[in-house]
This record gives structure tokens, C-alpha cells and sequence, in this order.
């Protein structure tokens, strides 16, 4: 490699270690809201507590190591869509980021309806459908006008929204700890066990390490950072999930486990210290399903402006408001949210892992794939492993998302399938566009007067082959973003 990633001018980045872990940890889980399923799906609790014991070793952490490698490597806002680039080309990363952007907006569109889900439970607020319609929409401008204003408060919000959404769990598992019987984690009730909803349940708690590098543009010191913040969240992760799970589960009985569906913990609040903690739990779930919207938003509108930086889609997606934010990124993923949100909890967890395991099973591959093919790229941070350690490494996850995506339902694969069809469609569409000219792209310097003459000779051999081609071109594509950062669409532009 030339090592042109590395030489990209540096400018002021907004978030630092903290806001970056809380906006990982929003990405990922958001607290153990959610999680009530795979108790019931499980059939009792051992499968979920042994669920979060080993799949965070098996599927967490190697997304996590991913992540830290590829995004240090690649800083951009694109993110993933960078990596399979640089691998696969331009067409297989323009397919993913459709994928995964769907897959980001299905998810986003869960929190509204969780949020409603708790503040119905233990005899709460119910709404009738056309009630519960305006205030999903209402919770979706709100939240949308915050995201807007700027990254920045959005990871300073996090961060204040981290402390009080774990907060009643604290409680909860100090009131919880006389009342705890240890044999009620062993309990699993074989008959009961629905394979598909308890998969879906624990990918879908589990996923989303990668969404983070969408925001890697936004970092201060992104090479440095990154690192520290995805291990840092893998921690909190797994600590906010398994902690509640053990109190709930182990102080009370395990005949109560078909009642565990989603806002269930307010109930145990209730149970367990009262209606006073319930109240709480139900005002922390609602904190956190703000969290986890902004998170999710910021990722998903990132990822469209870094497409955009790269060419790869109109350049209305790249301009920014006077906060810094892509407004009509954030405009797009908003819309979609509206859309999707009258779908039911396990329908949209079903699609959205789906497509979302999809684009996992090209970013893994992508990764092995960069190894092999350009050993020199600049890591700043590296797994130490060869190239057949990264493979070995992926295969867990893999089978994991195999497993996930065998147990779809026969709507799941229509909808995936319209999905693919739709992600094609718009490829060609875009091309199209560019070769007429009828819309404006951002046309980058391009690559061959970026690459510096510092190759060494093992890389030049490389690229004299061909080999290194695409990924010496997201390198130059990155660097001349980074050159012109934060001027948003003015950025030497022209029609294609």
C-alpha cells in the first residue's frame, strides 16, 4: 500500500473516548430493554443467561475486533461501505450499504414502538391505534429535530442517558439479591423453547458493533480512539445485560417465565420493590429507547453522507447544516422510520437481522479478504493474528448468522429478497444517473494523483497486478474527503 489513508490532512473531530462508547453502547444494546423475549423464547432462563455467557465471545467480540481494525484503518463516515469496497468493488459496497442502511432503519423503528410497550406495561398509559400512530410519529420528529442538532449533543446526551438508563438496575439487583434462588437459572422448559424468536431475540441484542465506524469521521483521533471505545462498550454491553437478567430471573419463579415479553422488566420492578420501581424502570426505558433512536439515526445518516463523499450516491446526501449534521440523510432515515414503525416487534427483528446478517457475511469476508489481499495496508490498530487467525476468527460469527437466517420465516426471505432486488435496481439507477448527468454527485481528486510516490515494493508489485486497485482507490476517496471536510456538497463537485 502507499499508505495514502495515512496521509490524510487531520481536522477537529467532535467525539472523544466517553461519547463514543455511550453511542456504541446505544448502537448495540441501550441496557437490557428488549431482552424479555429471549427469557420467554427460551423457555425459562438458562438459554438466555448462557446465551449472553458465550455468544458475546462468539459473535460480539468479533464484530468488536473488526470493527477496531477496519475503522482505524478506514476513518471515514462510510464505513463498512469503505471496507467492502476496497475489497469487492464498488457495486458489492454500494449493495451492502443499501442493505445494512434498510436493515439500520427497520431496527430504528423498533424504539418508538418499545417505548410505547413500557409505558402500556404493569397497567400503564394505553393508547388506541390512531393515538399510538401520533405519538410514534410525534416521538420520531422529536427525536429527529435532536439528531439534527448537532453529533456532538447527540453524544453528550448519550452519555447522561447511559447513567440513568442503568440506574433502576442497580436498585434492582440490590432489592433482588435476598430473594435470589439459584437453581431458577438452570430452569428450561424444552416444550416451550421457540428456536427462531430465541435466536432472533439474542442476534438482534448482540449486533450492530459495526454501525459505530459510520461515525469514524466524526472522531477525535479516530485511529486512537476507536479502539478503546469498542472494547470499553463491549464491557458495559454484556454487564447491562446479564446482571438484570440474573436478579429478574433468579428472584422470581421460574413457572413466571412465559410472562417475559417486551417492557416485562417494569413488572419486575413492580414485583420486586414496588410500584416506585417500576415507575423508574419504565422512565429509564424511555430514556433509552432515546438513546438507542439517536444512536441508530446518527449511524444510519453518517453512512449516507460517507456514500456520498465516496460518489457513490447523490450529493444532496452529503450537504450538512450549520450543526454539522447531513440534513437530508437525516431526512431519509426519518422517513423510513414513519414507514416501518407499524410493524410488529418480532416482524421487524426478523427482517432487520436478515438483512442485516447479510451485510455481515460481506463485511467478514471483506475483512479476510483485505488481509490476504493487502497485507501493508496502514492498521493503526490490528488483531494480532495472521491471515489465517482472521479467518478462523470469523467463522463463529458466521455460522451464528447462517444459523439466524435459516430459521427465516418464508415472509422474512420475500421481504429480503425485495430488499436485494430493490438494492440492484437503485445501483443501476444511480449509474445511470451519473453517466447522464441529470443529478449532481461529488466527483473526489482522482485516485492516481493521490497516491503517493512512498510504495513500497511488495505494494507496488501488488497494484502492478491489480491487486490493490480498489483499495488504493477508497484511500485516495478518503483522503480528498478529508481534504475539503465539512464544506459540505461545495466539495469539487461537478455532474458526472
Amino acid at each position: 500500500m502507499t499508505g495514502a489513508c495515512e496521509a490524510a490532512p487531520a481536522r477537529r473531530r467532535g467525539l472523544t473516548v466517553l461519547p463514543l462508547v455511550a453511542l456504541i453502547f446505544y448502537d448495540v444494546s441501550g441496557g437490557p430493554f428488549g431482552i424479555e423475549d429471549s427469557v420467554r423464547a427460551g423457555g425459562g432462563a438458562l438459554l438466555p443467561i448462557l446465551g449472553f455467557l458465550v455468544l458475546p465471545v462468539l459473535w460480539s467480540l468479533p464484530e468488536a475486533l473488526v470493527t477496531a481494525e477496519l475503522a482505524s484503518a478506514f476513518p471515514t463516515n462510510a464505513g463498512y461501505v469503505a471496507w467492502v469496497s476496497a475489497a469487492f468493488g464498488p457495486a458489492a459496497a454500494f449493495l451492502v450499504g443499501f442493505s445494512k442502511w434498510a436493515s439500520g432503519t427497520l431496527d430504528n423503528a423498533l424504539y418508538p414502538v418499545l417505548f410505547l410497550d413500557y409505558l402500556r406495561s404493569g397497567g400503564g398509559l394505553v393508547l388506541s391505534p390512531p393515538a399510538r400512530s401520533l405519538a410514534v410519529l410525534a416521538l420520531t420528529a422529536a427525536l429527529t429535530y435532536l439528531n439534527f442538532r448537532g453529533l456532538h449533543l447527540v453524544g453528550l446526551s448519550a452519555l447522561a442517558l447511559t447513567a440513568f438508563s442503568l440506574s433502576p438496575f442497580v436498585a434492582l439487583a440490590v432489592l433482588a439479591a435476598p430473594k435470589i434462588r439459584p437453581s431458577r437459572w438452570l430452569a428450561v422448559n424444552v416444550a416451550a423453547v421457540e428456536p427462531r424468536a430465541y435466536f432472533n431475540s439474542m442476534f438482534w441484542n448482540l449486533n450492530y458493533w459495526d454501525k459505530a465506524s459510520t461515525l469514524a469521521g466524526e472522531v477525535e483521533e479516530p485511529r486512537k480512539t476507536f479502539p478503546k471505545a469498542v472494547f470499553g462498550a463491549v464491557g458495559l454491553v454484556v454487564g447491562a445485560y446479564l446482571i438484570p437478567l440474573l436478579a429478574g430471573t433468579g428472584a422470581l419463579p421460574s413457572e413466571t417465565a412465559g410472562e417475559w415479553t417486551d417492557g416485562f422488566f417494569s413488572v419486575v420492578g413492580d414485583r420486586i420493590g414496588g410500584p416506585w420501581l417500576r415507575v423508574w424502570i419504565q422512565a429509564a426505558a424511555a430514556m433509552s429507547n432515546m438513546g438507542l433512536f439517536e444512536a441508530e439515526m446518527s449511524g444510519d445518516s453518517f453512512q449516507l453522507l460517507g456514500m456520498a463523499e465516496m460518489g457513490m450516491i447523490p450529493a444532496i446526501f452529503a450537504r450538512r447544516s450549520r450543526h454539522g449534521t447531513p440534513t437530508y440523510s437525516i431526512l431519509c432515515s426519518a422517513t423510513g422510520v414513519v414507514i416501518l414503525s407499524f410493524m410488529s416487534f418480532q416482524e421487524i427483528v426478523e427482517f432487520l437481522n436478515f438483512l442485516y446478517g447479510l451485510g455481515m457475511l460481506a463485511v467478514f469476508a471483506a475483512f479476510v479478504k483485505l488481509r490476504v489481499k493487502d497485507p501493508y495496508l496502514p492498521r493503526p490498530y490490528r488483531i494480532p493474528v495472521g491471515a489465517a487467525g482472521a479467518a478462523a476468527m470469523c467463522v463463529p460469527p458466521v455460522v451464528l448468522i447462517t444459523t439466524v437466517m435459516c430459521l427465516a420465516s418464508a415472509r422474512t426471505l420475500v421481504v429480503s429478497a425485495a430488499v436485494a432486488v430493490a438494492g440492484v435496481a437503485m445501483y443501476y439507477g444511480v449509474e445511470h444517473m451519473k453517466a447522464t448527468g441529470c443529478v449532481e454527485f461529488l466527483t473526489p481528486v482522482p485516485p492516481d494523483s493521490l497516491r503517493g510516490s512512498s510504495s513500497s515494493s511488495s505494494s507496488s508489485a501488488a497494484s502492478d497486478n491489480g491487486g490493490d486497485d480498489d483499495v488504493e482507490d477508497v484511500c485516495a476517496l478518503l483522503l480528498a474527503a478529508g481534504e475539503h471536510a465539512g464544506e459540505g456538497v461545495s466539495v469539487s463537485k461537478e455532474n458526472y
